[in-house]
């Protein structure tokens, strides 16, 4: 069955078909709120609180208005947000001078951290040299945790065709850094 006829039967509160729809789904939920929370445990939390709000209002989802992954991932992003808010206003409130104090970095820290920053920056540097439709394969994949059948369900493309960018991508990168560094 397509999403939408599934949608469909959730606002009827089918459980079964609210599986199906989860099923599908969920991977690419867990990425997205894995990327924005930056912990399993919170990832978990938000994708729960996620799928219960759209097992609520399955009946608002209109199909018009774009497909259910898209809708499903707008919840799963809100949530997300909703999480790092809560935990920036808790934070904000039990941090004081002292433990303001204890949290600043160490010279050992800060070197690592201005490495780490190089490090970044020579990559997304890179990644400019990337034709579009192979530096989002490589985006998608480092930095947003997807696997290739995610990517490939994502983007609608066969699986080969991910590959086939990301191996295509990768030699690329590798000529560049060996260029770089000759």
């Amino acid at each position: 069955m397509a999403d939408e006829e599934l949608m469909a039967l959730v606002a009827g509160m089918d459980a079964d078909a609210f599986e199906v729809v989860y099923d599908r789904h969920s991977g690419a939920a867990f990425a997205l709120a894995f990327r924005i929370c930056g912990s399993r445990p919170a990832a978990d939390d938000v994708c729960q609180e996620a799928f219960l709000a759209a097992w609520r209002s399955a009946g608002r989802f209109d199909p018009r208005a774009g497909s259910v992954r898209g809708w499903l991932l707008t919840i799963v992003h809100n949530r997300a947000i909703d999480q790092l808010r809560r935990v920036t206003r808790v934070r904000e409130r039990t941090v004081g001078d002292e433990a303001a104090a204890e949290r600043v970095a160490s010279p050992d820290d800060t070197e690592a951290a201005a490495i780490a920053g190089q490090a970044r920056t020579e990559a997304a540097t890179l990644l400019q040299h990337l034709p579009g439709e192979q530096r989002r394969v490589v985006e998608l994949s480092f930095y947003s945790g997807y696997s290739h059948s995610e990517i490939a369900e994502l983007l609608e493309l066969p699986l080969g065709t991910v590959k086939t960018r990301m191996r295509i991508a990768l030699e690329k990168l590798r000529h560049h850094l060996q260029e770089a560094t000759a």
